[in-house]
């Protein structure tokens, strides 16, 4: 069981990891070995809060399919050790975020002294530019 948090726990059976050839460049390593790791994990199997869902969903963008199946392709080392890791810590960094809710925003008002050094910078400012009209009397 991988612990994402207090409230949320997946088994790592429902992540289906499968190895892939990488690309980019590598030389003969890549054309050899497959060492890119491919995670496809399925959200439905996950109970989530609704709000919970939404962002995930958001977060994921188009790592998610329609299906709701999160697929992330994790090729940065050339091991697939470090690849499988690699796409587990994000798939769990994912729905750690997601499991986060955003605090609300609470409108404030600005303070009267706020107000006042608003005013007292644009009163300077319209008196420099007021300076700079000069008339010359020839």
């Amino acid at each position: 069981m991988l612990r994402i948090s207090r409230d949320l726990a997946i088994d790592e059976n429902d992540i289906e990891i499968s190895f892939v050839r990488a690309s980019g460049p590598g030389g003969q390593n890549v054309n050899k070995l497959s060492t890119s790791a491919q995670l496809r994990f399925d959200t439905s199997r996950i109970t989530l809060p609704e709000d919970a869902a939404e962002r995930l969903a958001r977060l994921a963008g188009q790592r998610m399919t329609k299906n709701g199946v999160i697929v992330i392709q994790a090729e940065r080392f050339r091991t697939q050790e470090r690849n499988k890791a690699d796409a587990i810590e994000r798939l769990t960094t994912l729905l750690r975020e997601a499991m986060v809710r955003p605090k609300a925003r609470r409108p404030t008002k600005p303070t009267f002294g706020s107000k006042q050094r608003r005013l007292e910078g644009k009163k300077r400012r319209g008196d420099v530019k007021a300076g700079r009209g000069g008339r010359f009397d020839d």
